[in-house]
């Protein structure tokens, strides 16, 4: 029988600090009932994360890099920039109907932790920022000019946390529709 490494190990405890986490909340989990998910010893998970923070912290990092493939993945599936803005939304109705869609982590961790943690409200804020970013650069490619992007993103943030509270998909296509209004008459300033 082979020990699993380190990396087998800390990969197993983000996998279950993702999950619980996303369904209790970071504050309702201790580090007992991490590790009994995990299934690891506590000498070990402390060895690995000596600290909660450290945890909460790589489990931020892991959503940026899906949240980042999500969008990312949605733009690549639209032909056009106008277009590619769009499909946001889609991607965003699409995640809403997911059986553990619980809503935005970074939103609801910053809900938690965000006055108490500097540390987490930074990763927080920079992980909203570089999502407005990646909609400036999408306005930008579609010839639209850069009040859109501010606007695109609440939109998008908006849509998420009124579906974790409302428990459908629907904020999607509400906030889409929004979008496709602000976009064409962004659009229409630059050519009027």
């Amino acid at each position: 029988m082979t020990t699993p490494t380190d990396d087998a190990i800390r990969t197993r405890v983000l996998d279950a600090a993702d999950r619980l986490y996303n369904a209790r909340g970071i504050q309702a989990v201790g580090m007992d009932a991490l590790r009994a998910e995990a299934g690891v010893p506590l000498k070990r998970l402390y060895k690995l994360f000596p600290a909660k923070d450290v945890i909460v912290e790589a489990v931020l990092a892991r959503r940026h890099e899906v949240w980042t493939s999500f969008v990312e993945d949605a733009v690549a599936s639209a032909p056009a920039p106008r277009d590619q803005l769009l499909a946001i939304y889609d991607m965003l109705a699409r995640w809403f109907d997911e059986d553990d869609f619980r809503g935005c982590v970074f939103i609801n961790t910053f809900g938690e932790l965000g006055t108490a943690s500097p540390r987490v409200a930074e990763i927080v804020r920079r992980h909203k920022a570089g999502f407005q970013d990646r909609l400036a650069q999408l306005c930008a490619a579609a010839g639209a000019p850069a009040w859109l992007a501010p606007q695109l993103a609440i939109l998008a943030e908006g849509a998420q946390t009124t579906a974790a509270i409302a428990g459908t998909n629907e904020a999607a296509g509400h906030a889409r529709a929004a979008a496709v209004t602000l976009i064409d008459a962004a659009l229409g300033e630059r050519t009027a």
